[in-house]
């Protein structure tokens, strides 16, 4: 570090400015930000959530206030209007706000209320991304995979691997309130060091569904139960070039999904059973965490959470304490979720494949099947917007 030009002190050519007051595009200015805001929210009455560092909840009798954060982007809900206010002028007080009011654009997500639900849209960011693709203009399609098409491994390398990963990148983002992507962004993601002519032609298959698909978004509706239900499901070997397994699961707090995943298995199983235990090893986890952060809450209500397999084996291990030759090197997993069932937290049932809600996190599906699917997982249409 040096002296700014023309602000040189002859008598101390080696000294350096010492820094008072965090700037943006610092390495420390998001940290020292966070701390400050973190600071006179808790003089505030806030709480600050373990399981959620940008999380912060107020309670006072029955009135509940949830603040959630963004580096400076910050939304705020509760279930009374009058405690919202006065705490907005608290934090007007200290830090330069802007009051919005009801939230309809928020990180590149539109709330669009309907039906005294409301349902979260990103289709501007959808035209952007057809319009960075150069495809605006292209002809629909009803799904994002093909069920027939298989990548081959002589592909010639596509000319432009830089638009692959911004493209493919974008496409992460979407799958915010776009489930019904999950499965396909998750497998174009795993070509991103060396994408090729036919990769390129996956990722725009999607780009032609969400072409077909602007209207449509993620609907969160009342609901009057508060019980957590989780479907988790795996496709064995399904990968044709490494044979590793995609595991998928879908987590409901009462009606409304909550939480959705499409992954490849790490490590090669040696059986459907195993791959689908390792599916039930990750609902758990992150069922796990979902109610701790309820119970933080106070919004968890007493009831197991019910976590729903298609594989007899699988649900069967998850009560039967015996182990065979062919589960010992799966025997953490089997320890966590065996836990988790003894002790009362979960119950684990079988459900047939038909009514599996994480097939369509898994492998490409029909036409028919797929539009079924992404029904129950409450990715609705809505009203074009003006």
């Amino acid at each position: 570090m040096k002296q700014p030009p023309g602000y040189e002190d002859p008598t101390h050519p080696d000294h350096v400015c010492h820094l008072q007051r965090s700037l943006y595009g610092l390495k420390q200015a998001p940290r020292a930000w966070f701390k400050r805001l973190h600071d006179f929210l808790i003089l505030a009455g806030f709480k600050s959530s373990k399981t959620d560092v940008s999380l912060f909840h107020y309670t006072a009798d029955t009135s509940r206030v949830y603040l959630l954060i963004y580096v400076d982007d910050i939304i705020m809900m509760g279930n009374d209007e009058t405690l919202i206010n006065t705490l907005l002028q608290r934090l007007a007080t200290a830090f330069k706000i802007r009051d919005l009011g009801k939230p309809g654009f928020f990180l590149g997500i539109e709330t669009i209320a309907v039906n005294g639900g409301l349902i979260l849209s990103q289709r501007r960011y959808m035209t952007d991304l057809l319009n960075r693709a150069g495809m605006l203009d292209c002809k629909p399609l009803t799904t994002p995979a093909a069920v027939t098409v298989s990548v081959s491994s002589d592909a010639s390398p596509y000319e432009n691997p830089t638009q692959y990963r911004r493209i493919v990148g974008a496409l992460q983002y979407l799958t915010i309130t776009r489930p019904d992507l999950s499965y396909s962004v998750n497998r174009l993601c795993q070509f991103m060091h060396a994408p090729s002519d036919d990769h390129w032609s996956l990722a725009k298959r999607v780009l032609r569904y969400i072409k077909g698909t602007f209207n449509f978004g993620l609907r969160i509706a009342p609901s009057t139960s508060t019980t957590i239900q989780a479907f988790s499901d795996s496709d064995w070997a399904g990968c044709p070039i490494d044979r590793k397994s995609t595991s998928g699961y879908a987590v409901f707090l009462g009606t409304n999904l909550i939480s959705w995943l499409s992954r490849k298995q790490r490590t090669v199983t040696r059986s459907s059973t195993e791959a689908e235990y390792k599916a039930l090893a990750d609902v758990s986890a992150e069922v796990t965490w979902v109610v701790s952060l309820l119970r933080e809450l106070g919004l968890h209500s007493s009831h197991p959470a019910t976590l729903w397999c298609d594989n007899l084996g699988a649900t069967y291990l998850c009560a039967n304490p015996v182990f065979h030759a062919r589960t010992k090197h799966v025997e953490i997993d089997y320890h966590f979720v065996r836990d988790k069932v003894a002790s009362g937290d979960f119950v684990v049932n079988f459900v047939s494949t038909k009514d599996q809600l994480a097939d369509i996190f898994t492998k490409p599906l029909t036409g028919p099947r797929f539009t079924q699917l992404r029904d129950k997982l409450n990715v609705v249409a809505h009203q074009p917007c003006a």
